[in-house]
């Protein structure tokens, strides 16, 4: 009889440890799930920053040519506002020696 006790208890023993291996093998697998899908979530954001980052070395190339340009149209502007100011007073002039002349 105490065979079969003994028995029986190593058979509970090893369910048991089989049940506790179990819940172990599923612990580690939501575990590894987790991992998995965190080093998805991370690869996605790397590819968008980089993306991203990309995008910005271009808009940071296009605003220092938009600068360089600005600065031109600027000179341009002043030179020709400088120009308009002496045909302005030139075409003044032509018409007081037009107007002191009798025409």
């Amino acid at each position: 009889m105490n065979e079969i006790i003994d028995k029986a208890k190593e058979t509970d023993d090893l369910v048991l440890l089989i049940e506790q291996h179990k819940k172990e093998i599923w612990e580690w697998k939501q575990k590894e799930s987790k991992w998995l899908e965190d080093k998805v979530l991370l690869d996605g954001t790397k590819k968008l920053v980089d993306k991203l980052s990309e995008e910005l070395t271009a808009m940071k190339e296009i605003n220092d040519t938009h600068q360089e340009l600005n600065g031109k149209l600027q000179v341009e502007l002043t030179e020709a506002k400088e120009d308009n100011k002496k045909l302005a007073h030139q075409i003044e002039d032509k018409v007081n020696i037009m107007r002191n002349s009798g025409l």
